[in-house]
């Protein structure tokens, strides 16, 4: 399949590409580095340097790509633990997934794509109760997290609501493993980011229109519907 994955050289695309590419998917990685688009091209994925707030350029980098399926994992935060300097980019990635999702699925359509899977949140429902299923209001007036869930909704609306696309939301818990700020689960729902990964991969072929859960089975989501549906698998790594 030909798959266009924005967001490739951050912490899940990194591991997600070489599941793309084992499974057989022609690649094309989208990344705002020219050093980076080397390092995916050297690997064996096609790359484009991209800014996706340059909607024309989204576009016309997706028509040459062609696409059968989109994957969005693009996410504006910092690479080191951080937490004031995560803080103050709250906003910068909320506007990845308001305008920079609604370029990438005007992008998608004009380019006759079919399927468009996108990394959301799976820590936006309202604390206690759990674990929560997908069906569970997110909690956008949660005050801590305000910027940051009300992003993902926005994100979520669009996608589900794309004409001509299979809109699929994955909504993962927080990332650990390579590449990410902890090594170790440090709050739940946890995710570690090989098993994000996959749930990507997976969800090319398997699945509907619909939203997951992809987090540990740590008892604050419910996962079984991502077992079910797509096969995912809470512990895999990759080897």
């Amino acid at each position: 399949m030909k798959v266009f994955l924005a967001g490739a050289t951050g912490a899940i695309g990194r591991r997600l590409v070489p599941l793309l590419l084992r499974a057989g998917h022609d690649v094309t990685g989208a990344t705002r580095s020219a050093e980076k688009a080397r390092e995916l091209q050297r690997v064996g994925a096609a790359a484009v340097v991209l800014d996706v707030f340059d909607a024309q350029a989204t576009r016309a980098a997706m028509r040459a790509a062609k696409p059968e399926a989109v994957i969005h994992q693009l996410t504006d935060l910092p690479r080191e633990f951080d937490e004031r300097r995560i803080a103050a980019a709250y906003g910068a990635n909320a506007r990845i997934r308001s305008e920079g999702t609604r370029n990438l699925i005007a992008a998608a359509q004009a380019a006759s794509a079919r399927r468009l899977i996108v990394q959301s949140i799976a820590f936006g429902y309202a604390s206690g109760g759990g674990p929560h299923v997908e069906t569970d209001a997110l909690n956008l007036s949660d005050p801590e997290r305000a910027i940051t869930i009300k992003g993902a909704a926005d994100m979520e609306n669009q996608v589900l609501s794309a004409k001509g696309l299979d809109g699929i939301i994955l909504r993962y818990g927080f990332l650990y493993g390579p590449g990410t700020w902890h090594e170790k689960p440090t709050r739940k729902p946890g995710l570690h980011v090989d098993a994000a990964a996959q749930a990507a991969c997976l969800t090319l072929t398997r699945g509907t229109a619909d939203i997951y859960n992809i987090a540990d089975d740590d008892g604050v989501v419910a996962i079984a519907k991502a077992r079910a549906e797509l096969g995912y698998d809470p512990h895999f790594r990759l080897r």
